[in-house]
């Protein structure tokens, strides 16, 4: 009757580490993204990784200037925040993939 219940499907795919690698790689417009704060960014990341905080006032903002013709690699701690930043991305319109599992996943 209302479809309460009713899950709409995802608008990005979630990849474990070794896909999501080998996609990043792989993909010539690729742009790798971590999501996370800036004090979790400084104290490690992915090698090449731009920095956008989901969690910050200006995220928006900074998702405005991304070149929507690139494909993103989302990636945050754990996969949730990431997870939010792909939906919103792709509701917008970009390419998105995220990094299922977080930072811990990425294969060394």
């Amino acid at each position: 009757m209302f479809n309460i219940f009713k899950s709409t499907p995802k608008n990005y795919e979630d990849l474990n580490g070794e896909s999501f690698k080998a996609k990043y790689t792989s993909t010539p417009k690729a742009k790798l993204l971590d999501v996370r704060t800036p004090g979790e960014f400084s104290a490690g990341s992915i090698k090449g990784a731009q920095n956008i905080d989901v969690t910050s006032s200006q995220f928006q903002s900074a998702l405005s200037k991304l070149d929507k013709d690139k494909e993103y690699f989302v990636f945050c701690r754990s996969g949730n925040r990431s997870g939010s930043a792909c939906k919103m991305m792709a509701d917008q319109g970009y390419n998105v993939y995220n990094l299922a599992g977080g930072i811990g996943a990425w294969p060394r």
